[in-house]
């Protein structure tokens, strides 16, 4: 991910708009190998960070890449649909998520279940490109153009305040950023 050009897209992206908030207890849904939670530590040192992912092996990798900005967080291996905090998030990250969703309304939902009112959802979602084509062989994801992408935030009760576009390398064909705030 960091080779491809994910991680510097991902700093981008939350440094895009300095007065939106971070939180002080957020969970990056799906968080692969950590590399929006990875991100997030460089420009948001405070507060607490968990990792929901349902593949141990992925949940170790990104405990060592935040290990290695000096930052620590919750490994917690479910999926989403399965997950209960012990308390709400005040911040949500989530990267290429909903692409695997059967539901992905029914996912931004319960994503808008885990946090308190007015918390930001710093979304990444694949856009429609040929490349991802390419990516789709792999994996069998979906690619969502903005229209939709703002109208299952809208249903889900997510406030959409703006969008982002990645400027240079992969992430720039594949993907797009959505910062929402739950109402």
């Amino acid at each position: 991910m960091r080779l491809l050009g994910y991680f510097d897209a991902y700093l981008g992206f939350l440094s895009s708009d300095p007065s939106a908030p971070l939180g002080q207890n957020a969970l990056d849904i799906g968080c692969g190998t950590g590399a929006f939670a990875e991100a997030r530590a460089v420009i948001h040192s405070s507060g607490r960070i968990s990792l929901l992912e349902p593949s141990a092996a992925m949940l170790t990798q990104a405990q060592k890449s935040l290990s290695a900005r000096g930052a620590s967080a919750e490994a917690i291996p479910e999926r989403l649909e399965d997950y209960r905090p012990t308390s709400l998030h005040d911040c949500l990250l989530a990267a290429h998520v909903l692409e695997h969703c059967a539901d992905p309304v029914s996912a931004l939902q319960h994503m808008r279940a885990l946090v308190v009112p007015g918390a930001p959802l710093w979304l990444v979602v694949s856009k429609p490109h040929w490349c991802n084509a390419i990516i789709w062989l792999q994996w069998r994801h979906k690619s969502y153009r903005p229209e939709a992408v703002e109208q299952m935030l809208n249903a889900a009760g997510w406030d959409l305040k703006a969008q982002h576009s990645f400027p240079t390398g992969p992430p720039s064909r594949t993907s797009r950023g959505y910062r929402a705030i739950a109402v």
